[in-house]
């Protein structure tokens, strides 16, 4: 997300702090490339405005002209400027009250309404450990109550039994009445959406909110419809109580206008953004890391959240016992590229790191790049289990069958076992100055063994140059 402004603010910002001295006119004129960059980014027009200058009357001032960093002081005021325009701080669901705490979704058809329903019930269940229940209010699109109720399985989350010719409001009414009397702590609404906005939805917003008086009605709109979302959320702000929003789709939205004009348009903070269409595609929205990860400055708290999620504990610690020997072989190696496959691909995780935003953008202009990831695996799973334990057996003729195994090259195996061959040296070195506390020390005491180590050899240098795309 927020690629295309990413980098157009990117090189604006390197030729300023590449400059020893600034002058009011250099800074102006990098404010001008700022506006166009929003503007090419569907920012609205009164949110560019306001926004620019602001950063600019602060960027010219006297203090900033003439410190010894002028460039990076910019930079430090755009990062201030863009985490308050987003929201300042990160804003959970308040459902701290009485049982059953009632969200209620609302949009328009096609926004994901129903899958963000079941992406939040599975994080509330999971993570914050609720009791659940999902109900559809949805009579009008065809086997939109079925699919709350399929996603309701696949989530393990329950959902109301459905009862054919009622209408939402009554359907709210047996959802509560049955949410209280089974002892739900959370009940999700997910309403019926409408293809514009018109006043027959927002009067059945209103009944159903009537009856059910819910802690958060959260708006889920679709963010690559740019404008349109900010303008479908103005709508229901001046007729519905909004709490927050929800933006699907910002895994392809390189934009990123709907959320950089979301907040200041409507005053709802944005809540959760949807990236993806797996049920776990679901991220609480920081504005303070989103701005720096605009900025090229990476996320690595974000980073090490995703990796807690993805990295399992007993491999993490099976690893971390066999690197205090010295010891890596290619099930250790094929476990790290996994890992890093569901924490996101190799360009997801370059861009949430500082220093590697133009590592993501080679990776990204190289078609199919995590598929490097996805052909090491392969070669991998090619190899004997004994030959996966012991690499120094594979000599011509098991390379040749390896390669073929994998649908590769012979050249692209021995690359792979270069490859292992650095990272196993990296673990024999850190066996050496002390093992896993020597790592925790370098990784500034945090991280996990089993993810990080891979990551450091596969984007620090250990993938190998030329492998096939």
């Amino acid at each position: 997300m927020f690629d295309t402004l990413s980098d157009r603010l990117g090189s604006v910002f390197d030729r300023l702090k590449g400059r020893g001295a600034l002058t009011e006119a250099d800074v102006r004129a990098a404010m001008r490339e700022v506006r166009v960059a929003l503007l090419e980014a569907d920012v609205a027009l009164p949110v560019v405005r306001s926004f620019v200058d602001s950063i600019t009357d602060k960027a010219v001032g006297q203090n900033v002209l003439r410190s010894i960093t002028p460039g990076q002081q910019v930079v430090k005021i755009v990062n201030d400027a863009l985490t308050e325009m987003l929201g300042s701080d990160a804003s959970d669901l308040a459902l701290d009250v009485t049982p059953p705490a009632i969200i209620m979704m609302v949009g328009l058809q096609g926004s994901g309404k129903t899958t963000t329903s079941a992406k939040i019930a599975k994080r509330l269940t999971e993570k914050d450990r609720k009791k659940v229940l999902m109900a559809s209010l949805d009579v009008n699109r065809p086997a939109a109550q079925e699919q709350l109720a399929v996603l309701g399985t696949q989530t393990g989350v329950a959902t109301l039994p459905i009862v054919a010719g009622q209408q939402p409001v009554d359907i709210a009414r047996r959802a509560l009445t049955a949410a209280k009397l089974q002892g739900y702590d959370v009940l999700i609404l997910d309403t019926a959406g409408r293809l514009h906005v018109d006043q027959a939805l927002m009067d059945e917003m209103k009944a159903v909110s009537q009856v059910a008086s819910p802690t958060e009605m959260l708006l889920v709109v679709d963010s690559l419809t740019g404008q349109d979302a900010v303008n479908v959320a103005k709508s229901f702000t001046d007729q519905v109580p909004l709490t927050g929003v929800v933006l699907t789709r910002m895994d392809g939205d390189a934009r990123g206008g709907a959320a950089l004009s979301m907040r200041a348009v409507t005053g709802k903070p944005i809540k959760f953004v949807g990236t993806g269409e797996k049920l776990d595609g679901l991220e609480l929205f920081h504005p303070s890391r989103v701005a720096g990860r605009i900025l090229g400055m990476g996320d690595v708290v974000s980073l090490v959240e995703r990796a807690a999620q993805t990295i399992e504990v007993e491999d993490a610690e099976r690893l971390a016992a066999k690197m205090s020997k010295g010891q890596f072989d290619m099930n250790d190696l094929q476990m790290q590229l996994k890992q890093m496959q569901n924490m996101g691909g190799l360009g997801a995780l370059a861009g949430m790191i500082p220093g590697l935003k133009k590592a993501q953008t080679a990776m990204a202009s190289a078609p199919g790049s995590d598929k490097m990831l996805v052909h090491m695996d392969a070669i991998i799973g090619s190899m004997t289990p004994k030959e996966r334990a012991k690499p120094e057996l594979l000599q011509a003729k098991r390379k040749i069958r390896i390669a073929k195994g994998a649908g590769l090259t012979v050249q692209e195996v021995n690359k792979l076992l270069k490859m292992h061959q650095e990272m196993a040296g990296a673990m024999k070195k850190l066996k050496k100055m002390g093992g896993m506390k020597a790592l925790m020390g370098m990784m500034g005491g945090g991280g996990g063994p089993g993810g990080m180590g891979g990551l450091g050899g596969l984007l620090g240098g250990g993938m190998p140059p030329g492998f096939k795309k």
